[in-house]
């Protein structure tokens, strides 16, 4: 089951219309979007900061103003022609394979946990994990850049030992929330594990 995908303008248009409410662990701007679809159903997206047009600038000048060093030592006209190139490409290449614009995760009652991640080109990664495989959905805290931080991930029952964990699967890997936006997340996916376990 797919969550309904965001296109790149009606990402642009949220991000303009609502202003950030949480804070990634470097005090970035995010916005979280709870959606409660039914008490068993709920989806929760953390849409981050576009792409910034300075950084897109500094990164062009940078590798301009070495190709055209190079140029000036070498009088090597493909150096300007290879810089072009490699600007271009290097730009893809991020949008496609690391600049994420949002990160959800859709959690149903009996059924399981779906993580979407859609990139700024468009390339959209799914994963599936089903709920008789979900041990628990827990808060662990980890050191970062010499400092303390927290992150929401999901914890699947060992097949071989029903009480250990067999993998620990990290939500929101790209956005790193801080603990005040986990713990709303967290709190929701608590009340549908309980309610799950209730009903079996």
């Amino acid at each position: 089951m797919t969550s309904p995908r965001a296109c790149g303008s009606r990402h642009q248009r949220r991000w303009d219309k609502m202003a950030p409410n949480f804070k990634d662990i470097n005090g970035r701007g995010i916005i979280l979007e709870p959606s409660y679809h039914s008490p068993l159903c709920r989806e929760f997206t953390i849409i981050s900061p576009k792409l910034s047009l300075r950084s897109v600038l500094v990164y062009t000048a940078a590798v301009w103003l070495l190709a055209y060093a190079i140029f000036t030592v070498t009088q090597n006209t493909s150096v300007l022609s290879a810089s072009i190139i490699v600007t271009l490409l290097g730009m893809i290449l991020h949008l496609h394979l690391f600049k994420i614009d949002q990160e959800s995760v859709l959690i149903i009652g009996s059924i399981g946990v779906q993580m979407n991640t859609l990139y700024a080109s468009g390339r959209e990664n799914v994963r599936f994990i089903e709920m008789k495989k979900v041990k628990d959905i827990v808060i662990n805290e980890a050191i970062y850049m010499q400092k303390v931080i927290y992150y929401l991930c999901i914890l699947l029952i060992d097949p071989g030992n029903p009480r250990g964990v067999s993998e620990v699967v990290p939500v929101f890997q790209s956005a790193k929330p801080r603990l005040d936006c986990l713990s709303q997340v967290y709190r929701s996916c608590q009340e549908i594990l309980q309610r799950t376990q209730a009903e079996q």
